[in-house]
């Protein structure tokens, strides 16, 4: 086999165990009724179900990026496919919340190793030119986990129940594991391996340097404003919201989802062409589409009664199209840190979107629960997911202020560094106007 064939073989392998991973991830966003009635249990506990493993997911990051400079990748996909099916075992035969609570922290042990370790895949095996795209079809393939999760899953899980939902979830975990065996390699044959930190002490003084990097910390808030709105409702609340808030039949709304994993896999590869064809306006990329994102919560969550299906569809495109925004901000660690310390950068920047997510998650089950008790609202009514879903605009309005402070930073370093000048957004569209008609 020729490197480059032997090259998108290691890649096509990452896709698959990504996607692997992002099924088990999602597994439990479908299954949010049948855990109310499996459980008998209520919002906050029932966000605490998917909070749980985020937290873990997210609490991971950093020392998995560490662990994959020394490491790196096969090792803990690996081990991390190996937890996911254990974990899932672990669900299927819970029977109270503890149980279930156990297994999906083993779950999110084990998926806190996908992504990065698929990322490192990207910028070892990948060409430099071919990075972004490469990255964002990543992110955007890992998508069809929650395909799987909305429509074979969730047919499973209805016609068959629980258990034999999630064993099968299980053996899909288990061919994971096979397919990491046999296809991931860290490096090309030949190519001599980066130079890895020989002590502990050494790996964390790397991982504070790539922290004191503006760049890492631009990568760390595009992720933390542009992910949390997909995770929210991929994994907890969007199937409740659906099914008693807006009345969907739970047919329809696992169907739905398709809609969030359909625009991210379509915009993703887009974004990837943009993000590596204008590298010096990747934030103005991700500012737009979240403004664009929270403009169709505030018209969706102020209309008066329930709001219409295609506005609800258009919504979805939105909060789709935020995942691979996400994933700029892995393409902002890659251009400001030194290959070395990259997965350590990566981990930081990936703990941004899972931070942002499982504070929303939690603070939705807990204000539906204010609705209940102290408004006096069906706990699941539209009117308590209006009051709930208010929790997202103080979490991300803060992480915006972050990210324009840290785009300040890193400009200013790169005009200090290496006489670069980036010119605010509307003086650029201005200049390129003029150039044409001169």
């Amino acid at each position: 086999m020729s490197s480059e064939r032997r090259a998108w073989f290691v890649y096509a392998a990452a896709l698959f165990a990504y996607v692997v991973a992002f099924t088990q991830r999602t597994t439990i966003g479908v299954a949010g009724v049948a855990a109310t009635d499996r459980f008998d249990t209520n919002a906050a506990l029932l966000s605490t179900l998917a909070v749980l493993q985020i937290a873990v997911y997210a609490g991971l990051q950093v020392p998995v990026g560490v662990l994959l400079d020394r490491l790196g990748p096969r090792a803990l996909m690996i081990a991390g496919t190996v937890l996911m099916t254990i974990g899932q075992v672990a669900v299927a035969y819970a029977t109270t919340v503890p149980l279930a609570l156990a297994g999906r922290v083993i779950v999110g042990v084990g998926d806190a190793a996908m992504f990065v370790s698929a990322v490192r895949i990207v910028n070892v095996w990948i060409p430099p030119r071919q990075v972004p795209l490469a990255a964002q079809i990543l992110g955007a393939t890992g998508t069809l986990g929650q395909v799987i999760s909305a429509v074979p899953f969730a047919l499973l899980l209805r016609e068959t129940g629980w258990t034999v939902a999630f064993l099968t979830a299980a053996a899909f975990a288990a061919l994971g594991v096979v397919v990491v065996l046999v296809g991931i390699a860290d490096r090309p044959t030949g190519t001599p391996a980066a130079p890895r930190p020989a002590t502990w002490a050494q790996s964390i003084r790397q991982l504070g340097d790539a922290l004191r990097r503006p760049g890492t910390q631009l990568g760390f808030w595009t992720h933390f404003i542009s992910q949390p709105s997909g995770t929210v409702i991929m994994l907890i609340w969007g199937v409740p919201f659906l099914v008693y808030g807006l009345g969907y039949p739970p047919p329809q709304a696992s169907a739905m989802l398709l809609v969030v994993a359909g625009a991210g896999l379509v915009s993703g590869p887009v974004l990837g062409i943009l993000a590596a064809r204008f590298p010096m306006r990747r934030s103005a990329l991700v500012l737009g589409i979240v403004s664009t994102m929270f403009a169709l919560w505030t018209v969706v969550l102020a209309w008066p009664g329930r709001p219409p299906l295609w506005l609800v569809v258009l919504l979805f495109v939105a909060i789709g199209v935020g995942g691979p925004g996400a994933l700029i901000g892995f393409d902002f660690a890659r251009s400001f840190n030194p290959q070395h310390a990259l997965s350590s950068a990566n981990g930081i920047v990936n703990v941004g979107g899972f931070l942002a997510s499982f504070i929303i998650m939690y603070l939705v089950g807990v204000l539906l629960d204010v609705a209940h008790t102290v408004f006096g609202q069906p706990m699941y009514s539209l009117d308590s997911f209006r009051f709930a879903f208010l929790a997202q605009y103080l979490v991300v309005g803060i992480g915006v202020g972050f990210l324009l402070h840290a785009r300040r930073r890193t400009r200013r370093r790169m005009h200090d560094e290496e006489g670069i000048e980036v010119a605010p957004l509307w003086v650029a569209l201005s200049r390129a106007w003029r150039r044409p008609r001169a």
